[in-house]
């Protein structure tokens, strides 16, 4: 029997060919929004892997929401010409689906790149002021960002929804609303970050709002046949946060208005947080939102072996599981899984010949892999 890792699954129109998603990771390698050839280089080299779905990064639909002068945007004609080029070449290699994140900073924009210490930015590195649902800052040393306007919000929204119609022109299959790991979406649906008196403030319901009005205003431009997904936090990590109960409720809320599926995370709010890392982590919240809500589920935290991701969709923890830094440490992973399990997945034509069919090093490669495939 083949592996449930392998099996299709259909979300909204889109059918991925298996059930490994790499997830959006940020590359800090962008110029005014726009990508490079870091870009086509670190993409080209995913759409390789075999995936049934590769994310682009966390991509921001305002120039000021942007979290790094180096991070992706979708928000001029410049940003929207650079990123065909790239999903363009990225389609010449891949048949797999490929999607984009979409989101914006909020407190956390304006800072340097991770390997320059990720801090805000200085005086003379061109800062921005960051906005917020409240004026609180991230943590001790951030700046204080400016509380949003009603009006200032309905802007947002629509820059939401003019990004999605460049993701369109571009021809993505898939865009995930990026709504946990503390930027502004996140920001405004927990009590942490979101003090406000008004409608946009309060209960659970007043501040799923901006979240809410968001996904519809994506939703009414982004093709059914297409899929729309969001990434969800279910825990703050620090008391008097986001829960699990509150993401499944947002869950709800987000299937209702005809979103296909949730990518279920955590943390990144605040700088206080106190986070428990181990392998899986944060499963257990990917299968509370599942069990809650009809919904395709997708899960992620420190997913780094085959066995383990088998496990998580077999036992219906979710329905997919997505992939960062495990991809990066070997972008042969997908490969490698198959080749566990008995799996058929795609090799490009160049590749072939280190199919381990035909290529007898394999097994010298990966020591044990004949019994690690018996034992499955």
């Amino acid at each position: 029997m083949t592996a449930r890792l392998f099996a299709p699954i259909t979300l909204g129109g889109v059918t991925l060919p298996n059930r490994i998603v790499i997830s959006p990771m940020c590359q800090y390698s962008a110029d005014d929004g726009c990508m490079s050839d870091w870009h086509l280089a670190h993409l080209g080299s995913l759409a390789c892997s075999g995936a049934g779905l590769m994310l682009v990064e966390a991509t921001a639909v305002t120039r000021e929401g942007r979290i790094t002068h180096a991070c992706t945007g979708l928000y001029s004609d410049h940003d929207e010409a650079a990123m065909k080029r790239v999903v363009d070449a990225c389609r010449r290699i891949t048949r797999s689906p490929i999607g984009i994140q979409l989101a914006h900073a909020g407190r956390k924009a304006s800072t340097q790149v991770p390997w320059l210490g990720g801090k805000p930015l200085a005086g003379g590195e061109s800062p921005w002021p960051a906005v917020a649902p409240s004026a609180l800052a991230f943590g001790e040393g951030w700046p204080t960002p400016h509380e949003l306007s009603t009006v200032e919000i309905r802007g947002l929204i629509d820059a939401f929804a003019a990004a999605a119609r460049r993701a369109l022109a571009i021809g993505f299959d898939v865009i995930e609303l990026h709504s946990a790991h503390g930027y502004l979406t996140h920001q405004f649906l927990s009590p942490l970050a979101n003090r406000r008196s008004d409608r946009y403030g309060g209960s659970l319901e007043n501040r799923m709002r901006f979240a809410l009005e968001l996904a519809r205003a994506v939703r009414e431009v982004w093709p059914r046949e297409r899929a729309l997904g969001a990434r969800i936090t279910a825990s703050d990590w620090a008391e008097g946060g986001f829960e699990a109960g509150d993401a499944a409720a947002y869950a709800r809320e987000l299937k209702a208005i005809g979103l296909d599926y949730v990518c279920v995370s955590s943390g990144g709010l605040v700088s206080h947080q106190r986070i428990k890392v181990e392998p899986g982590y944060q499963v257990g919240f990917a299968a509370r939102v599942k069990q809650a809500v009809p919904i395709a589920v997708c899960a992620v935290g420190m997913i780094a072996d085959a066995g383990q991701a088998e496990r998580i969709v077999a036992s219906d923890e979710a329905d997919m599981v997505a992939l960062a830094r495990g991809i990066l440490d070997d972008p042969r992973w997908v490969w490698h899984a198959a080749e566990r399990f008995g799996a058929t997945v795609a090799y490009p034509p160049q590749y072939a010949r280190s199919h381990p069919s035909v290529w007898p090093g394999a097994a010298l490669a990966r020591p044990g892999g004949t019994a690690i495939r018996a034992a499955a």
